[in-house]
């Protein structure tokens, strides 16, 4: 009777174990199917070229000095040392994870001296202990936390490169808005000049008797405003190259110099198929790991509420002579298994799982977030460069023709045909055109840096295709 029941009970604990088995086993995935197979479109909605993206941009601004200053920001911008140091850290934990997959072996050593104070005797004791502990991964519970690990791990070397990326594009944005404030800087000292000469003509005038103290009061106003906005402008270059020092990692040197022109892009750049952002992007690729470290964590919590089989092992000895410790005389040793399994924990593990179910299908939304916000930020970018080479067009009639009635009107003041503000409302609009135009033709470079930054890639060249770009270009 009693081996029959013994015999009954190790049936049924099989079958159970392998049905918790399989129950395991067939959870340990929840992510939606619509995730892995999004429904991309097959094109840009303003934009039918499908050839392979360029990943040459910076060197293709054939500018020797901003690469020479991407390279000083990539060794020396500190918010780019804190994220190598994430990915060290990350890649720690990986092997911390890893650990749990292979068996725990210590060693100690105790030696102490009492006394009896009954007898006034002393007596010394000391042992040695060998201990093997290990977790059997039945349920796959430990390799579910090492993925984990390991996803979190790529997601923070994603997270890298493109915070690496989004620093090369700030570092060149930066470097070209100083050369917007260089460039401005010198369209308002210009102008500067323009009124002093305007003031000592109309002075001149005046003092002759043939013009009124309205213009010269009108013309000292327009002096006053333009070197207002040359002290403006100033200060606006100098807050600029803080920023950029700080970019690279050379702040507070203050010893940054730019001197460059602003290059017209009006060239088309390759924008490859929306499809290329999920392999390509960073952000996206980082996103994804995310996700999947999620999913692998939902299946770690899942396999918490099972049991547990772990092997201990002990080889040990003891000895009051220290000498005589492992002598083989005393010599012990121990082999326990284990299996232990949660009965009650008031939910606990239960909602721990449901919690880490909720993350995952908020991981979920939030990589959907993520991808479709990529694919407008390159639909806006396309929309963006189209208005502005349009607009750069326009403009750019409109300078040329404010500057001649800006010339014509000056002319006619003179002769007596038009007053004063008519001049100062032409030379307005000539300034204006002409500024405009420079803000143009940096808003064109400063959305070309963030159309190439979000189709994603490396902004890097080999050295070989860099000698022959720049051949090419010579």
């Amino acid at each position: 009777m009693n081996s029959l029941f013994i015999t009954k009970t190790k049936q049924w604990f099989i079958v159970g174990v392998t049905t918790i088995s399989l129950i395991a086993c067939s959870n340990t995935s929840e992510l939606n199917k619509n995730i892995r197979n999004i429904n991309l479109p097959s094109s840009w909605q303003e934009n039918d070229d499908k050839l392979k993206v360029n990943d040459n941009w910076l060197l293709e601004l054939g500018n020797s000095q901003i690469q020479q200053i991407v390279k000083t920001a990539i060794s020396g911008n500190h918010q780019l040392k804190i994220q190598a140091y994430n990915v060290e850290i990350q890649k720690q934990q990986l092997i911390v994870s890893g650990s749990t997959l292979w068996p725990s072996l210590d060693l100690s050593f105790r030696s102490g001296r009492s006394k009896n104070n009954s007898f006034d005797t002393y007596s010394n004791s000391n042992s040695v202990d060998l201990n093997l502990s290990y977790e059997f991964d039945l349920w796959g519970k430990l390799s579910d936390a090492d993925q984990q690990a390991n996803l979190n791990y790529l997601a923070e070397k994603a997270n890298f490169e493109y915070n690496k990326q989004q620093l090369i594009a700030d570092v060149v944005i930066t470097w070209f808005a100083i050369t917007e404030a260089n460039n401005l800087l010198s369209l308002y000292e210009s102008r500067v000049k323009n009124s002093r000469q305007n003031l000592d003509i109309i002075e001149s005038s005046y003092n002759s008797g043939l013009g009124s103290a309205l213009d010269v009061y009108l013309t000292r106003n327009e002096l006053n405003n333009e070197l207002t906005r040359v002290s403006d402008q100033r200060i606006t270059k100098t807050k600029l190259i803080r920023k950029l020092e700080r970019l690279v990692g050379e702040y507070p040197k203050g010893k940054l110099t730019v001197i460059d022109d602003l290059p017209l892009l009006s060239d088309d750049i390759p924008l490859g198929l929306p499809s290329d952002l999920i392999s390509r992007k960073p952000d996206l690729m980082a996103s994804w790991y995310q996700l999947l470290a999620k999913d692998a964590g939902l299946a770690y919590a899942h396999k918490q509420r099972f049991p547990s089989i772990n092997l201990t092992a002990s080889l040990g000895d003891s000895n009051n002579d220290i000498e005589k410790l492992l002598s083989g005389s005393s010599l012990a040793w121990s082999l326990f298994g284990n299996l232990s399994a949660p009965l009650f924990n008031a939910g606990r593990l239960e909602a721990n799982e449901e919690k880490m179910r909720l993350t995952l299908k908020q991981g979920e939304q939030q990589y959907l977030n993520s991808l479709y916000n990529a694919f407008s930020t390159v639909e806006n970018a396309i929309t963006e460069e189209k208005g502005l080479k349009h607009s750069y067009q326009t403009m750019l009639s409109a300078k040329d023709n404010a500057e001649i009635a800006s010339t014509l009107s000056f002319e006619q003041y003179q002769s007596g045909l038009v007053n004063y503000t008519t001049v100062l409302d032409a030379q307005k609009r000539s300034f204006e055109a002409q500024s405009n135009l420079i803000k143009i033709k940096n808003r064109l470079i400063a959305n070309r840096i963030q159309l190439h930054l979000a189709l994603g890639g490396d902004f890097t060249v080999s050295n070989e295709s860099a000698t022959n770009l720049k051949a090419k270009a010579e």
